[in-house]
Order: C-alpha cells, then structure tokens, then sequence
C-alpha cells in the first residue's frame, strides 16, 4: 500500500522572507548530539555563502530546524537553498554512522533499505509580508528551546541565532530590515 504526500507549494516571491521548518526521519531526536549539530551550522554558513541568501535567525532543535532567510532569487530559489543545506548533511551523517555501524540506522531505514535523515517532504514554508511578522518569527525561533525546556534564557541554547542578537556571538546574522 502506497502512502500519499503532500506537495508543498512554495511561492517564490523577491523580496520576501521565509519562515522555514524542516524535521528528521520519523522526527526522531537525530540532533541530541553537539557534533551533528555542528556539521549542520557549518553547511549552513557554507551554503549561505555560496547561494547569497540572507539569513536572519535559525535554530537547531533535537528533531527539526527553524531557518528565518530572504533568497537571494538571481541565485538560488528556497527549494536549491534546502537541497544545497540537507544533502550534503545527510550525506555526511548517515558515512559517518554506516562507517560505525551505528544502531540508529535501523531506525532511519526505509522499506526499500535506504537510510534517511531528513524527513521526506517539503516542511513548513510560509512567505513573511511584515516587519512585525519577521520579528515575531525571529522571537518565536529563539524561545523554542526554553518552551521546551531544553534551556532556562534562549542565549542559553548555542544552536540558535540568539546569541548573535544578544552578544554577536556565533554564526553572524544579516541587518534586519527595520
């Protein structure tokens, strides 16, 4: 019996900030571990210089991602952003558990026997009209580890784009358009 998906349609609009969310297999909790959530910002850094998108907060949770961006149109759309950031991340995750023979990957096996990371699908993708929905958005990606209770202050959480709001720390985030 085959599964219907849902198509997600993406609306490429210049000039228009989206809110972007995006999960792991089964949303299982495949960022528990800090060096995983490294290899993830590093490939974000490298993808945002290499596609020239603007980036505006982000955070890494145990089983998905928030990403706040602006595509620069002339050279990526949303979709070749996504496919440059999650492949080369899976690629390298799923090397490096199948090299240690890892447990997890029975869990992230298909019926076909491929591995995934990312869950199959398009996420959650809404184009951001307003400056008031972008800081909305940006205060809604920093507080998710504390309404989690993953942390007590969201500066606390160093997989977010928090600590650059507070202390320009981390991976440094484009000037907003206020």
């Amino acid at each position: 019996m085959s599964t219907l998906r849902r198509k997600l349609k993406r609306y490429e609009t210049p000039n228009h900030a989206r809110y972007l969310t995006f999960s792991c297999y089964r949303r299982l909790p495949l960022f528990k571990n800090d060096k995983i959530k490294q290899v993830f910002v590093d490939q974000l850094d490298l993808t945002r210089q290499r596609l020239d998108f603007i980036l505006y907060a982000w955070v890494i949770m145990p089983e998905h991602v928030h990403l706040l961006l602006m595509p620069n149109l002339e050279s990526a759309t949303v979709r070749q952003i996504l496919h440059a950031l999650k492949r080369p991340v899976s690629e390298n995750i799923l090397a490096r558990w199948r090299r240690l023979d890892a447990g997890i990957l029975t869990k992230l096996t298909d019926t076909q026997n491929n591995p995934h990371f990312w869950q199959p699908g398009g996420g959650y993708d809404r184009n951001i009209f307003t400056t008031d929905e972008l800081l909305e958005k940006i205060q809604y990606i920093h507080t998710n580890p504390v309404r989690r209770g993953l942390v007590k202050h969201e500066t606390d959480w160093p997989w977010s784009s928090a600590r650059w709001y507070d202390r320009k720390k981390g991976l440094p985030m484009d000037t907003l358009p206020l």
